[in-house]
């Protein structure tokens, strides 16, 4: 069976407006511009059919879910959950971010540098790890929903907090080293993961998209005074319509792949781009080409690093056609594609070398607060976000990359850091909050 949860984040509260701490107090309530951003987020919603709705009971998060239920028009009732509660932070509770900086530097600086290593001394002496704590909460949850939805195709809407939302996605993907810091949600933003599983233990996690706020203006997250990528798959080829492997054999885009590449600049229009790099073949190229068509002047610098996989005697062929031929690394390639050496081409270890190794290229040419756009290719770029997420190569098919597809990442300041996901696969530009882009045959 597949699950599809769709998570989303409450609208923006009177403690976010005031640069407060939340936690789990309920003192926080929606604001007015978090009421319109939960009824954008129900409305963009509203076309996708819901199984059932959980949320969190704190008033911030149950107000959202009331206004999205009333964009869908739809007899639902939400399930209010304590699984769902926000993170515990004690006595940080209800205080400005410099209250903490002055109160509590030693923890502070933890949190920022590994949240699931904070320790938070409690009122009575007593000390705990909320983020820990959060985790065992996630998984918690999570296992009840793998039990009570086994056996059936089900759609649900999760409504809850920035931190236990990420923990849920973090869990799905088994949890990665400094994880917490590579996510990053905003206010009423949608993500969605879809699970095909038989249990908790065996299950296979695609992340489709995360923090989508496409429906709120701006449209993508406010950059900080961090250095940014905007990271796009090309529009799409009739390779791709067709299911053919095109790896790295030159095919244009066709109309379509024109017609998404023009609808990513126009997305991406209001946001300055100093710098563009591609793909040496021709179909991201010509993405990037018409993307800047907002952005005169910028030249696109070229990198063969960046190019697709090599397929060797399985490019120009279709799943059925390979499938015939090499049945059984075909079925390997599915599941474990770590253990599959493409015939006469790459396997996906060396791919997500030489791509890591571009990407550092491109993060290293840049410079102060620059953005750059950078268009590849489906493998190249779920190899890259892999790495960045703290995930091995092998763990490609937890990421979706639709063809004009949005990625942004935003580089640490600091060595050591991470860099976070700003937003993965955007394609509400393309018609929709469900990528409904051709699945290609990678």
């Amino acid at each position: 069976m597949t699950l599809r949860l769709i998570f989303v984040r409450h609208g923006l509260s009177s403690f976010n407006k005031e640069g407060r701490i939340q936690g789990r107090n309920d003192l926080s309530k929606l604001t007015k511009e978090g009421q319109l951003q939960a009824e954008a987020a129900g409305k963009t919603i509203s076309s996708i059919p819901i199984d059932a709705i959980y949320s969190s009971p704190l008033q911030r998060a149950s107000e959202t879910t009331k206004i999205i239920i009333e964009q869908h028009q739809r007899d639902l009732q939400s399930i209010y959950t304590d699984e769902l509660l926000e993170v515990d932070l004690g006595p940080w509770s209800g205080l400005t971010k410099n209250e903490i900086k002055n109160d509590f530097p030693q923890e502070l600086s933890i949190w920022q540098k590994d949240p699931k290593e904070l320790t938070i001394n409690k009122d009575d002496g007593t000390k705990f790890q909320p983020i820990k704590e959060l985790f065992y909460q996630a998984e918690h949850f999570l296992k009840y929903l793998f039990n009570t939805y086994s056996g059936s195709n089900k759609t649900i809407l999760i409504v809850a907090h920035n931190a236990i939302l990420r923990c849920l996605i973090l869990k799905l993907i088994n949890e990665p080293s400094k994880g917490f810091r590579r996510l990053k949600l905003d206010n009423t933003s949608i993500s969605i993961c879809n699970i095909t599983f038989n249990n908790w233990e065996d299950r296979q996690v695609q992340i489709q998209c995360l923090n989508n706020i496409a429906h709120l203006h701006p449209n993508i997250p406010k950059k900080g005074r961090k250095k940014r990528i905007i990271l796009v798959r090309h529009g799409e080829t009739d390779w791709n319509k067709q299911g053919r492997f095109q790896g790295q054999i030159d095919i244009p885009l066709n109309q379509n792949g024109k017609f998404q590449a023009q609808a990513a600049s126009e997305f991406l229009k209001n946001n300055i781009i100093q710098k563009a790099f591609s793909s040496s073949l021709s179909r991201p190229k010509e993405t990037a080409q018409i993307i800047l068509n907002e952005h005169p002047g910028v030249e696109i610098s070229l990198k063969d690093s960046l190019k697709e996989i090599s397929h060797g005697e399985w490019e120009g062929k279709l799943e059925s056609e390979i499938r015939s031929d090499w049945p059984d690394l075909l079925k390997t390639w599915k599941t474990s594609p770590e253990k599959v050496q493409m015939p006469d081409g790459e396997n996906i270890t060396e791919v997500s070398n030489r791509s890591i190794n571009g990407w550092d290229e491109i993060c290293k040419d840049l410079k102060n607060e620059e953005t750059a756009l950078v268009v590849a290719h489906d493998a190249v770029n779920k190899t890259i976000l892999c790495h960045l997420l703290g995930l091995m190569p092998s763990k490609i098919w937890m990421i979706k990359q639709g063809n004009g597809g949005i990625t942004i990442i935003d580089l640490p300041e600091e060595e050591g850091q991470p860099a976070q996901i700003t937003c993965l696969n955007i394609t509400s530009h393309l018609g929709g909050i469900i990528d409904s882009t051709a699945a290609g045959a990678l």
